[in-house]
């Protein structure tokens, strides 16, 4: 990909991310259900952007993006639970179109990232989920749960770790830079990772066919990680996931406790979070389903259908009704 079409990519980008109102498109739905709706909302002192569709009635999904995307990724999922769930995409500050003011002088970290949407939750008035997390949206989502189990009614873990034994190999730069967060190990991982090439493999890596990858995915991360200062931010968290390694055991201590329905959907061939992590919930939830895809980290750019198909299932089986059919509206 050319240099020339990257740079058009970020400026259309940081120009929609300043906007107050994007003319976003959303791409024709399934199904017959309308495409989501994108809208803003102040929470935390931060203008998070989210994108919704189905029965306002309806049981709510929560949706939490990891990196280096945005509620975008869920674009072909969300259409496929809308006709029967409402369905709730937030982007988290730092990611996607949210906003988050100068002067708002945020601390980017996990916790920061738990707090802002949690009160994003409450500024729609959300009080019951189930919570669909994949990458950073595990560590936030599975704070929101521990603060606030009795609102959780049940988890879908799509390569969301919480467990060592799922950390893969390709941490290790990351894990020297836990060790040594020196201005040099800071700078390996800025060359190596917050790159179109590093972007791209993380999209491609371990897909039978990488050229199938919708290249409007890994470009848009792209572009959006180019805006000024993102990078920094990108390298602040890498450096705070350290945090959530350490609260690992809390986050076990809370399956064991509130045990909450959990389906472990997983890219088998993810080189982040493996195949160990994923069989590593039934070690606090014994009932836990899990579930292997044959593809990699976004195993939704390759797998939507599986994917839906297998949430649908798991939420009626424990009993998180879908809207009725007979109620008329749809989506």
């Amino acid at each position: 990909m050319s240099k020339t079409i990257l740079s058009k990519a970020t400026k259309q980008a940081t120009l929609a991310a300043e906007s107050p109102k994007v003319p976003l498109r959303a791409a024709e739905a399934p199904f017959g259900v309308p495409p989501p709706s994108i809208d803003w909302v102040e929470a935390d002192g931060v203008r998070v952007f989210y994108r919704a569709a189905g029965d306002t009635t309806a049981p709510v999904v929560l949706l939490l993006h990891g990196f280096p995307a945005s509620s975008f990724m869920f674009r072909e999922l969300i259409p496929r639970l809308a006709d029967h769930y409402r369905v709730i995409a937030p982007d988290l500050p730092g990611f996607g179109f949210t906003e988050v003011p100068a002067e708002r002088k945020y601390t980017y970290s996990f916790d920061g990232l738990a707090v802002t949407i949690e009160a994003f939750t409450q500024a729609l008035k959300i009080n019951r989920y189930a919570l669909y997390v994949f990458d950073y949206g595990a560590p936030t989502g599975f704070r929101l749960a521990m603060a606030h189990p009795d609102r959780v009614t049940a988890i879908v873990s799509q390569n969301g770790n919480a467990y060592e034994e799922g950390l893969g190999d390709a941490w290790g730069p990351i894990r020297k830079y836990w060790a040594a967060p020196t201005a040099d190990n800071r700078e390996v991982i800025r060359k190596n990772i917050l790159t179109l090439e590093g972007t791209r493999w993380q999209y491609t890596h371990g897909v039978a066919n990488p050229d199938g990858v919708a290249p409007e995915s890994y470009t848009l991360d792209t572009a959006l990680l180019e805006r000024p200062g993102n990078k920094d931010i990108q390298l602040d968290l890498f450096l705070d996931y350290a945090t959530n390694v350490k609260l690992y055991p809390k986050f076990q201590e809370y399956f064991r406790k509130s045990k909450p329905p959990l389906l472990a959907i997983w890219g088998k061939k993810d080189p982040f979070f493996i195949p160990a992590g994923a069989e590593a919930f039934r070690k606090d939830l014994p009932n836990a389903t899990v579930q292997f895809l044959d593809t990699g980290h976004f195993a939704i750019e390759t797998h939507v259908s599986e994917i839906a198909a297998a949430m649908k299932e798991f939420l009626d089986a424990n009993g998180i009704a879908r809207r009725s059919e007979e109620s008329g509206h749809r989506g």
